[in-house]
């Protein structure tokens, strides 16, 4: 006959590896419960600050990552960047929205790898900005960047059986202190359009068909 004693303590081991188990789950799944809101929290926040259809910073975003790079900008040059594109809505009445969407994502990715670790973002519609930490300001430095974002901008965008080729108008001034960025994105905004004015040529969009890219 089974010792009552060895019974009972059998029992209670059993009873306390069953508290245990059930303990070890409530904190698993209090766990789990809490890195489930943690990840909601980061996507809400992440979208109150991105534009949901490219992903970049929006307005908002870009004026608080901009405060934080002008406050530790340590003397280093600043340029701000505003550009849109050329006759965009266009776009959308000749092939759709779905196809201007995808003109938005790519100018988003060029204008992003253009500025490598710089914030820029989409500031609204076809407008875009940015600010770009340089070696050197100077009116040479300017217009080569100038050039070297309209091309990156301009290069043929893959549309299935097509390739749509869009242009941008592009605008750059040096921010000239850290309180400066507004006047800045003001003098980049009016280049933006005087370079848009002077080159009416530039706006025009051209269709080339895939198979004679190269």
């Amino acid at each position: 006959m089974p010792d009552p004693m060895s019974v009972a303590s059998g029992i209670c081991a059993a009873g306390a590896l069953l508290s245990s188990w059930q303990l070890r789950r409530r904190a698993m799944r209090a766990e789990a419960e809490l890195e489930h809101l943690q990840a909601e929290l980061a996507a809400e926040r992440h979208a109150a600050s991105h534009d949901p259809l490219t992903g970049l910073p929006n307005r908002r975003a870009f004026y608080r990552l901009a405060a934080t790079l002008l406050t530790d900008s340590s003397g280093r040059s600043l340029v701000a960047v505003v550009l849109d594109l050329d006759d965009f809505k266009q776009i959308n009445d000749q092939y759709g929205h779905a196809a201007g969407d995808q003109v938005l994502i790519s100018m988003a990715q060029r204008l992003a790898a253009f500025a490598g670790d710089n914030p820029v973002a989409r500031l609204g519609g076809d407008e875009f900005a940015g600010l770009l930490v340089t070696p050197t300001v100077d009116r040479r430095w300017i217009d080569h960047a100038s050039r070297r974002l309209y091309e990156m901008l301009a290069a043929p965008i893959a549309m299935g059986g097509f390739s749509l080729r869009v242009t941008a108008s592009v605008g750059l001034a040096p921010v000239t202190g850290p309180a400066q960025l507004t006047e800045a994105l003001r003098r980049a905004d009016a280049e933006m359009y005087r370079a848009k004015s002077l080159s009416p040529g530039r706006q025009a969009r051209q269709l080339v068909d895939t198979a004679h890219l190269e």
